[in-house]
């Protein structure tokens, strides 16, 4: 199957849930759907055409939204799937029933752009240092980076 015969294929299988998809390369396919489309869109992408590899998820602060991009390969064409989410309430539903190793980047999100991941296995904080300020997400586009008080080891005060 080549890469035109895959997009009117995940065309024809995905029918409403896609927002917009084109293929503006050799190899390369884009996907937007809605948050509430996720699960259901992967699933569709692992069984029915063969989307096991999850090379990583990015996320993105437009300022006005989030959105995260999950991409994925197979062996025709590295697709990615973007989902916009509301900046008000950045909530997005794990994948990782589907793609279990998207557990470490769907943390990484949490962590750096403070979207909630809805149902994810361990949300344990991951990159963040322990004692990082809750509320402080260091990809937002409206962040301040405020330097913290220095700390010497064995310093007399």
């Amino acid at each position: 199957m080549n890469q035109q015969e895959l997009v009117e294929k995940i065309k024809l299988e995905l029918g409403g849930k896609i927002i917009e998809i084109n293929a503006p390369a050799e190899r390369r396919i884009f996907l937007t759907v809605a948050a509430e489309n996720l699960v259901d869109t992967m699933k569709i992408l692992r069984d029915l055409f063969g989307f096991y590899h999850l090379s990583t998820i990015s996320g993105v602060d437009t300022l006005s939204s989030f959105e995260i991009l999950y991409h994925l390969a197979n062996n025709v064409s590295c697709l990615t799937v973007k989902v916009s989410i509301n900046r008000q309430n950045p909530e997005i539903p794990t994948i990782c029933d589907v793609i279990p190793g998207a557990i470490l980047y769907e943390r990484e999100i949490q962590d750096l752009l403070g979207i909630v991941v809805k149902n994810i296995p361990d949300p344990r904080v991951l990159v963040l240092p322990d004692d990082w300020v809750k509320g402080n997400y260091p990809l937002r586009k409206d962040w301040n980076y405020q330097a913290p008080e220095e700390k010497i080891p064995g310093e007399k005060k």
